[in-house]
Order: structure tokens, then C-alpha cells, then sequence
């Protein structure tokens, strides 16, 4: 068997070690190789301990064990984190992938795939130079796909837009800040040499974004000049489009961005960029269904997410917002700076968080429980007695 896999970054590179590994014959192919993107380039707890690698590479890296959450009309808050994020810039960590796929057997050809189509049992796939034939496709080519007939295929209401400046300058806390009305917030990452600061945002205009993190960034003394800008389309997938989500078919699997596996409200996507280039090699090595491996391990927790999304960024609670009181909480309760913790860290699924609101938390929060969840599901309302 002969494996091409359409992109380098990380799900696409991660994907061709494991099959070259294996013994597969793979060849990866990538127009630009490692490059930028405007991200934190945070890998969660989740992420490192199960690749324990990233976390003994010699790549460098920042290590970083608190975040500033703040909101409107929220005093900000430090949560300390017992399991670091650890953050790279995305050049450094796509070169180290890549290398590793090299190292592991892969080949890696610097060239744009000009097509793919299915030829019987093979694929053709051109490029500037020829055509090149492989028995299976891996899709790894982003949320700005090019290959339109494979892939998830984003509407206008399955994207968010990311987009931020790299800053001179150094700290060692990452701040998460929410704005009024915004389906997305403001992070800045510390990483080796600079800060990355930028905003992610869904439904609003790329211009008005940048006005919103520029006025920020003026406000506690970030200067944008002289500073890197750059901006990106990642997925956000609706939760019906979860459904008809399109990531595999005929001798091809979608991996990463290009398969719309991002959080849909954190906009975090390296952890299921390695994990879908993971399970995608096991799919093909083992004959193990992908979307099934998928379901299980990913795709079920993004889907349930992505129907909690909107009222996390535009929900009230008590006559304020929901992120504001999650910031309050987060100061003013032991328990809900636990929730948070294992949150940032990446242990617990969405579909876990009303059992553990309304089992573990004090009544105050059950309150918010009730509040966040009774929309969707009206049996987590109390119950009348019927008896006489």
C-alpha cells in the first residue's frame, strides 16, 4: 500500500510518521512546509501526555502554569494550572513534526497538489512537476481546502476567523480576555521570543475584529508596530453540520482542519489535529472504520460543544453574562477553579459537565447548571410530585 497524505502541518505530518513507522510507503506532500499561523500554539495537558514526545523534544517551547481569565464587568482572575499548557510557535512545531515523519521513513515533497482523482483502485494526483500515483489519500490540507470534493465543506456559518500580531516581549502567564457580544475572545500567549496576541471570532467581520484587538492591545501597551500581523480561517462547525460532517470516502480520510475538528468554543485544534492524523493511520493499518474511531474518541465531545457554544459567548445568568460569572466563579469557588482547571488541561469532555455541575458543585452553581443546560434538555428540571 502506498499512502500520500495532502499537507504538511500537524495532523498531515503525525499521520505520515505513524505510517512510515509502520512500514507504509507514504509520501507527503506540502506547498510551504512549516509556516506561521496566528494561534497560541498551546498543546493541553491532554495532547502531551499522551505524545509524550512534545514533551521531550529539544524543540523549544514555553511552559506555562497560569492564565488571566477576564471578562465584562468581571474583576480577572489567575487560575493556576497544576498541568501546564506548553506552547510552541506553530513553525517550530510543524518543522519538528515534519522532521520526525522524515526521520520515520516518509517521503516529504515541497510542491502544490494541483488535483486528485480516483482512478479504479489508485489515485492521480498532480502536480507541477507530474503526476504521482498512491492506492489511499490522507486530507490534510486545512480549513482553506482546495480539494472541494473532499473534506469538510464549511459554510459561511461552520468558520471562525483568527487573526493577531507577534509581539516583542515576554511574561509568564497566558491572558484569556472575553468581550460583550463577541462569539470568540482575546488570548495572549507567551512564546519563545514573543507574545502572540490575537482575537478569534465568529460572525463578525475580519476588519471589526481587528479594530476590537487593536483597541486592546492599545489599552495595556501592546504595540502592533513593527509587529507581525497575520490571519486565518479555522472551523467551527454548526452542530447540524456535525451530522453530515464529510471526512471520509472512497480511499480517502479528512485529518485536522481539513476534517472541521476544532473546538467549537476554543478554538483549540492541535490536540485533534494529532489524534485525527493518529486514528487515521490506525485506520489503515488495522481496517478499523475511521469515522467510528473518530465518533468515539473525538467528533461526539466537538458536536456536543458546538451546541453549548452560543450560550457560553451570548447566555445570561443573574443579569449577567455567562462568561462573566464563569470568571467570577472561577475566583470564588474551589470546586468550579477544578472544573476550569481540567478544562484548560483538556480532561474534561463537554459531555461530562452536567453530570459533574449538578453532582458535585454547590447550589449556587447548580443554579448555573440549570440555567445553561435547561434549553436542551428539560428532563434536568425538578420534577412536581404527582401524589395527592
Amino acid at each position: 500500500m502506498k499512502v500520500a497524505v495532502l499537507g504538511g502541518g500537524p495532523s498531515g505530518a503525525f499521520a505520515a510518521e505513524r505510517l512510515a513507522a509502520a512500514g507504509v510507503e507514504t509520501i507527503l506532500f506540502d506547498e510551504k512546509l512549516a509556516w506561521e499561523k496566528p494561534c497560541g500554539g498551546g498543546l493541553t495537558y491532554k495532547a502531551w501526555s499522551e505524545y509524550p514526545f512534545l514533551t521531550e523534544d529539544a524543540t523549544p517551547h514555553k511552559t506555562v502554569t497560569e492564565s488571566i481569565l477576564a471578562a465584562p464587568k468581571s474583576k480577572p482572575v489567575t487560575l493556576k494550572l497544576d498541568r501546564p499548557l506548553l506552547i510552541y510557535s506553530r513553525f517550530d512545531l510543524n518543522g519538528m513534526l515534519l522532521n520526525r515523519a522524515q526521520k520515520a521513513g516518509a517521503q516529504v515533497e515541497q510542491t502544490r497538489i494541483l488535483g486528485a482523482e480516483r482512478k479504479g483502485e489508485k489515485w492521480a494526483l498532480r502536480t507541477k512537476t507530474g503526476t504521482v500515483e498512491a492506492d489511499r489519500c490522507i486530507i490534510a490540507t486545512g480549513a482553506r481546502n482546495p480539494l472541494k470534493d473532499f473534506g469538510t465543506e464549511l459554510t459561511a456559518g461552520d468558520a471562525m476567523l483568527a487573526l493577531g500580531y507577534y509581539v516583542p516581549g515576554d511574561r509568564a502567564q497566558i491572558d484569556i480576555q472575553f468581550l460583550p457580544g463577541l462569539d470568540g475572545y482575546i488570548w495572549v500567549f507567551p512564546r519563545c521570543g514573543h507574545l502572540s496576541v490575537g482575537i478569534c471570532g465568529k460572525g463578525e467581520a475580519a476588519s471589526a475584529l481587528r479594530v476590537r484587538l487593536e483597541n486592546y492591545m492599545a489599552e495595556r501597551g501592546l504595540a502592533k508596530e513593527g509587529a507581525t500581523f497575520y490571519s486565518h480561517l479555522l472551523p467551527s462547525l454548526e452542530t447540524a453540520s456535525w451530522q453530515q460532517n464529510r471526512i471520509s470516502g472512497e480511499g480517502w480520510l479528512a485529518v485536522g482542519d481539513a476534517a472541521g475538528l476544532v473546538d467549537p468554543i476554543t478554538g483549540e485544534g492541535l490536540y485533534y489535529a494529532l489524534r485525527s492524523g493518529d486514528l487515521a493511520a490506525q485506520s489503515l493499518l488495522t481496517g478499523a472504520c475511521y469515522a467510528e474511531l473518530l465518533k468515539h474518541d473525538v467528533t461526539e465531545d466537538l458536536a456536543f460543544a458546538s451546541s453549548l457554544a452560543h450560550r457560553v459567548f451570548h447566555g445570561s445568568f443573574l443579569g449577567g453574562s455567562v462568561t462573566s460569572r464563569m470568571v467570577q466563579c472561577t475566583g470564588r469557588s474551589a470546586k468550579f477553579r477544578d472544573l476550569m482547571q481540567d478544562l484548560f488541561a483538556g480532561t474534561q469532555p463537554y459531555t461530562g459537565l452536567k453530570e459533574r455541575l449538578f453532582q458535585n458543585l454547590s447550589r449556587s452553581l447548580l443554579q448555573i447548571g440549570f440555567s445553561f443546560f435547561a434549553a436542551e434538555d428539560y428532563s434536568l428540571q425538578p420534577k412536581r410530585s404527582t401524589a395527592p
